[in-house]
């Protein structure tokens, strides 16, 4: 006779433990928006306002450049979302949208090497590597067609630029650059004054340096970034995995539509595009959904990534308020009007498939190609552009 054991609530999913898990959660939220304008007020102080801001990034002038440095820095740290608040945070110390914009880009490559990586966990079965190694870099070949198609036609247009202060005018509600009350900036501006002031100010005045203080503030707010992220992402995980995973495999075979919204709620839910290719590479390895089905949900979690750069710019405050929700909106629209023009049209639609079953086919037979790819794409090529740019 077979006993049955009565249910033990798991430690992390009882009622108290969620509890503690979503105040955790706030209080981390809380810290990244703070961490933004501390990035912001520190980078406004090293430059001095936003002509010293364009010196300081006068590198990154060149539109390649910007884009190296944004892909470089997500496959150094492993996380778009931290990149991209940086970026936010820059933006609102004075750097200038247009030059934050192929960093935006850039970052949205970089994002694409950990679901390389996670593909590596089938190296033992050829067939298994080809079809999870395939699935994972259908993303990269995405974006790097999206930047392909939209950086030329930003710089010959500035569609993006333009789009994206529409929305960010409408969104902060600005008329005549006065900015109604926002209880998210109202609750972090006095805590980033203190830090400029009392902290890292008294600290800069006691060295006798008075740009250090700014430099450290960004470094801190850099950090704080970091820290914050992670572990939002992994208390959402231990909160809502079971949810996102649920979602996923209920939109399994309901057609494209299914799969880019559910890649986009499963992002947003757990904060981490990687938890969501973390989810769908290794079922393409192992036969259970093919490359066509996993990829629309991949193009939702390029979309759902671009949630943590939004609420990040709610916290500026100040002149560049509204050049901070831009450029989070330019992340928004970049991936947005990727997936209409690039998955939208179908000759379009086919050419990340067959780029990524070819290189797959070439990695599974041979696993130089694979490594190779990692290391030219994500590391030689952004490391060559800054050295060819250095020496001029």
């Amino acid at each position: 006779m077979e006993v049955i054991h009565p249910e033990v609530p798991h430690p992390i999913t009882s009622g108290g433990s969620k509890f503690v898990n979503w105040l955790g959660v706030l209080v981390l939220v809380y810290l990244l928006l703070i961490a933004v304008g501390m990035i912001g007020s520190g980078f406004k102080w090293v430059s001095g306002g936003a002509a010293g801001a364009e010196k300081l990034f006068a590198f990154a002038d060149n539109p390649i450049m910007g884009v190296m440095m944004g892909l470089l820095a997500t496959a150094l740290i492993q996380s778009s979302s931290t990149v991209t608040s940086v970026i936010v945070g820059l933006v609102a110390g004075g750097l200038p949208v247009v030059t934050a914009i192929p960093m935006i880009m850039g970052a949205n490559l970089g994002t694409t090497l950990t679901n390389t990586l996670v593909s590596f966990g089938h190296i033992g079965s050829r067939q298994e590597f080809q079809r999870a190694y395939a699935a994972a870099t259908i993303h990269d070949f995405f974006n790097i067609l999206a930047v392909f198609i939209f950086l030329p036609l930003e710089l010959m247009t500035g569609f993006l630029e333009k789009s994206s202060l529409f929305l960010s005018d409408l969104f902060l509600n600005v008329d005549n650059a006065e900015i109604g009350f926002n209880p998210v900036k109202a609750a972090t501006k006095p805590v980033v004054s203190f830090m400029q002031h009392e902290v890292f100010g008294n600290l800069s005045e006691s060295v006798g340096y008075p740009k250090l203080g700014g430099v450290l503030m960004i470094l801190a707010g850099i950090g704080l970034i970091f820290v914050s992220i992670i572990y939002i992402g992994k208390l959402l995980r231990r909160l809502l995995i079971g949810k996102a995973r649920e979602i996923f495999l209920s939109a399994l075979g309901r057609g494209p539509a299914a799969g880019l919204t559910s890649g986009a709620v499963v992002t947003v839910l757990v904060q981490s595009s990687s938890t969501t290719t973390s989810l769908a590479v290794p079922l393409v390895g192992t036969g259970v959904i093919n490359l066509r089905q996993v990829y629309p949900f991949t193009l939702g979690a390029n979309i759902g990534t671009t949630v943590t750069a939004l609420l990040a710019a709610t916290a500026v405050t100040g002149d560049n308020s509204v050049s901070a929700m831009e450029i989070a909106f330019v992340h928004f629209l970049f991936n947005v009007f990727g997936v209409i023009v690039i998955y939208g049209l179908p000759f379009l639609r086919k050419i990340p498939i067959i780029c990524a079953e070819h290189l797959a086919a070439k990695a599974a037979a041979n696993k130089l190609w694979a490594v190779g790819y990692i290391l030219v794409v994500f590391f030689m090529i952004p490391g060559l552009a800054y050295m060819i740019y250095a020496v001029e």
